[in-house]
């Protein structure tokens, strides 16, 4: 028997549109007007009509740290999850490092799967990692099944997963080509930063100065390394996604490589997109990240080039860590909030969609354009649009219920996620996740989350 879902704001791949979903064993078999429901061939066993809240396409985030194995305590699937279904999440890519052993082997994502077995509460990937010397394994992990690889141009946080030189990287290119994967490049180098953060030492800087850690990591440090990327890519003729782009000063680059037809694709990050340099407090270390927050006219630039398509996709870079860690307990007084000692991640998985919409509404951006960015470019990005990322006869039953006009302040009962810190906290957003669904599940309502993980790894289209 079919269920419908009905609303008078049904974001589809055409426009958004007052419809019926009707959705049969897990797949949306059709889309109808919301008022002609007597022709199905299918009968419908219930019917449910959200009004004026809007149906958006559950969202797909290709860049996660869950974590697990090996630092469950950061985070973790069940919790990391649970929090992407209170956010209107259903897929989640995990990022292949911070977890032990990282994924960067076939055997590791083995660990990496029996860890998340019966734990997911939506439904999740894992990028494979291309490191300083494991070229090997390439091939064999897409023939396990990653959607793709990421890589660190600079040394990442974690001994134990390595950066990649321009040498290394070299030997990794022809693999990574040939499996026709996407390679995710964290673009920064190290020589502008380390010449920035020396610099600033020997100025004997103030580390709780917000402006002084932003000095450490300048835009420089970015554009070299998307340059090189560049370069690399027209060389090796493989696809290149730049994740969590934070500077306005590489998108005419981009713009011009995109313009030759080379195969790139850019994300950024609600964080970017929301805070601005000129609004951290010094000490305010809840707000480190790398790359790190930029001023308010570089927001300004990142929003213009998601209007202009040259980034493509917002995902949220959801990376926790225990509080002390954001905090780091220090012996001296003066050393409290100091930028340079503090783990650099936000975690935003449940509060993504509200912040980005709360921007949206004040640049006249659509719902339209928030299903692109939020859900069907990253799953295009994964390789399993053919699936999920947009509301169509024959995808997964996978869809957000949004109510675009509620405002809600951020609370730490809001997070779900496993230790409740956030620089969101106190912020009034605009818009609020009502449920989701996934394959026809209910996974969270009316902020409660279901008690039974559903979700499952999926497989390339």
């Amino acid at each position: 028997m079919a269920h419908a879902y009905l609303s008078n704001r049904v974001v589809t791949p055409r426009g958004t549109v007052p419809a019926a979903i009707v959705v049969e064993a897990g797949k949306i078999v059709a889309i109808c007007p919301k008022d002609d429901l007597a022709g199905l061939a299918t009968p419908l066993e219930q019917t449910q009509d959200f009004g004026d809240m809007a149906i958006l396409p559950g969202l797909v985030d290709t860049h996660v740290h869950i974590n697990e194995p090996g630092r469950t305590e950061w985070e973790g699937f069940y919790t990391a999850t649970r929090a992407a279904a209170a956010g209107g999440y259903t897929t989640l890519i995990d990022m292949p490092l911070n977890c032990l052993p990282e994924t960067t082997t076939v055997a590791a994502l083995e660990v990496k799967r029996a860890a998340a077995k019966g734990q997911t509460f939506v439904d999740w990937m894992s990028w494979g990692g291309a490191v300083a010397d494991n070229q090997q394994h390439i091939l064999p992990l897409a023939s396990a099944g990653v959607p793709g690889y990421k890589c660190f141009l600079i040394y990442p946080g974690c001994d134990g997963f390595t950066m990649i030189d321009q040498q290394q990287l070299e030997a990794s290119l022809p693999a990574i080509a040939e499996s026709g994967l996407p390679l995710l490049v964290h673009a920064e180098l190290a020589g502008p930063i380390d010449s920035a953060t020396a610099a600033l030492r020997s100025a004997n800087a103030d580390w709780r100065k917000y402006a002084t850690y932003l000095a450490s990591r300048p835009d420089d440090a970015e554009v070299e390394a998307i340059r090189l990327m560049i370069r690399l890519c027209r060389q090796y003729k493989f696809r290149l996604h730049i994740v969590h782009l934070a500077t306005g000063q590489a998108l005419d680059d981009l713009a011009a490589a995109r313009a030759e037809g080379l195969p790139i694709t850019v994300e950024s990050c609600p964080h970017y997109l929301h805070f601005t340099a000129e609004e951290i407090p010094d000490g305010a270390t809840l707000f480190k990240c790398a790359p790190p927050i930029r001023s308010r006219a570089n927001c300004d630039q990142l929003w213009q080039a998601l209007r202009d398509g040259i980034i493509d996709m917002i995902v949220t870079d959801h990376s926790p860590c225990p509080p002390e860690m954001k905090r780091p307990a220090v012996q001296n007084p003066e050393d409290e909030g100091r930028f340079d000692l503090a783990w650099g991640g936000i975690a935003s998985l449940s509060v993504a969609l509200p912040v980005i919409w709360t921007e949206c509404r004040k640049r006249n951006f659509s719902l339209d354009d928030l299903a692109r960015w939020m859900s069907s470019a990253p799953a295009a990005l994964a390789g399993i649009g053919g699936q999920v990322g947009a509301i169509l006869a024959g995808r997964d039953a996978n869809f957000t219920v949004f109510d675009p006009d509620a405002t809600f302040t951020v609370t730490t009962d809001t997070l779900h996620y496993r230790h409740p810190v956030s620089p969101y906290l106190g912020e009034e957003l605009r818009g609020r996740v009502h449920a989701t669904y996934l394959r026809g599940e209910i996974v969270f309502h009316a902020g409660v989350i279901t008690d039974t993980p559903q979700g499952r790894e999926l497989a390339l289209s």
